[in-house]
């Protein structure tokens, strides 16, 4: 069975919804979360319970953490959106229900390590990884999993810095936060989706790969469509689907801390 791979929600709950219910139409059952499920959108409350219910599992992203603790080198636009986010955790009058959110947050994985192998991915097994691919998955990078940003550019602007990720990876990373999808490889080089056809990347014995899952709620690749991806035994499968982006604007327009830019950029996918 493959695990669909979700990252980057930033609280945008009519992508969410759309991208689970075509997960679920795939017939897959097992989903895990790479982080960022807050920030910049309008529905941070109903994010966080979908993805407590419905995934396996979810990381720690920047966005999380500035809920919790600090937004640490945020621009202006998003400080104050992260602030916003904040509130709605506090104002919450049903104090078991913000008890768990809290609680939910507070216990995001920094990273987690599986395997992929023919039932696609899953837990490292009691009896050894014999035959089974290592899987390594973080927010941001395998040094720094939380905030550092592996952009598409660095594979031909940055392959020192890009070597050095990859010392940190035994075969397949996969990570968010710059919500670009594509698939990094230790040529190193640097693949977009539309370059793979279909099929997406396959696993390749001896090729070591970063793969950038894109995001759910705040595409910027240019596609406005949500994106997320799909992990085979075989290979990954990247996925887009269009979602009620006018929605979303109009909840983000009501609220002062949101309108403006951030609801620009989800029509333009920037």
């Amino acid at each position: 069975m493959p695990t669909a791979i979700i990252s980057d929600v930033h609280a945008n709950a009519s992508a969410l919804r759309t991208v689970l219910a075509d997960i679920a139409g795939r017939g897959i059952s097992r989903i895990v979360c790479l982080g960022d499920t807050v920030g910049y959108g309008p529905d941070p409350l109903e994010c966080v319970d979908l993805v407590r219910e419905k995934c396996a599992w979810a990381l720690m992203g920047n966005h999380d953490y500035s809920v919790l603790y600090e937004p640490t080198n945020f621009n202006p636009t998003a400080e104050a959106a992260a602030f916003w986010t904040r509130a709605q955790f506090d104002l919450e009058p049903d104090a078991t229900k913000r008890a768990e959110r809290y609680d939910f947050l507070n216990h995001l994985k920094l990273r987690v390590v599986e395997c992929i192998g023919e039932s696609g991915a899953m837990p490292l097994p009691a009896g050894g990884t014999d035959g089974l691919i290592p899987l390594l998955a973080v927010h941001g990078s395998p040094r720094k999993p939380i905030n550092e940003y592996i952009f598409a550019e660095d594979a031909t602007n940055a392959p020192d810095k890009l070597a050095g990720l990859f010392d940190r990876v035994e075969r397949i990373c996969v990570v968010g936060h710059t919500h670009v999808p594509g698939v990094f490889t230790d040529e190193p080089d640097f693949y977009p989706p539309n370059e793979l056809g279909d099929n997406g990347y396959r696993f390749t014995q001896g090729e070591k790969a970063i793969i950038n899952v894109g995001s759910v709620g705040q595409p910027r690749d240019g596609d406005p469509r949500a994106s997320y991806a799909i992990l085979h035994p075989t290979h990954v499968e990247f996925v887009r689907v269009p979602y009620d982006i006018t929605l979303t604007a109009k909840k983000m327009e009501a609220i002062a801390e949101l309108r403006g830019y951030l609801v620009d950029r989800l029509f333009a996918g920037k």
